[in-house]
């Protein structure tokens, strides 16, 4: 239990921050990740981030079920996976995103450690 609450609090911190930096400052965003054309929508999905954040760090509170956290700590981070390594390959987006790819997989493979150590205690 304590790699869980130790996870949650990690990937609920990272993605809140990511979440707000370009909802704070969209051009110290922009220095890093690579100009915008649409702000709006990078806008838009960083105030949707929030709420997959704050639910992700509310396991830390509510003592319930842990699988609904495993299933959206998990599957948030094989959906950036995805998005970051398709298209910084594909040169649509800045190679950065690439560094996030790479944090989400660790994400993923320490929910996946985590599952396979709680099924075997089951």
């Amino acid at each position: 239990m304590k790699l869980f609450r130790w996870l949650i609090k990690i990937q609920s911190v990272y993605i809140l921050v990511t979440a707000l930096w370009p909802l704070i400052d969209i051009e110290s965003f922009m220095m890093i990740t690579g100009y915008k054309k649409d702000i709006w929508l990078v806008k838009t999905v960083g105030a949707l981030l929030i709420p997959v954040s704050l639910t992700l760090g509310s396991f830390l509170f509510v003592h319930t079920d842990a699988r609904p956290a495993f299933l959206l700590g998990a599957l948030t981070a094989l959906a950036f996976i995805s998005v970051d390594f398709y298209y910084s390959l594909s040169d649509v987006i800045s190679n950065i995103y690439m560094l996030d790819g790479t944090i989400e997989i660790l994400f993923l493979l320490a929910w996946i450690y985590l599952s396979t150590q709680t099924s075997k205690s089951r």
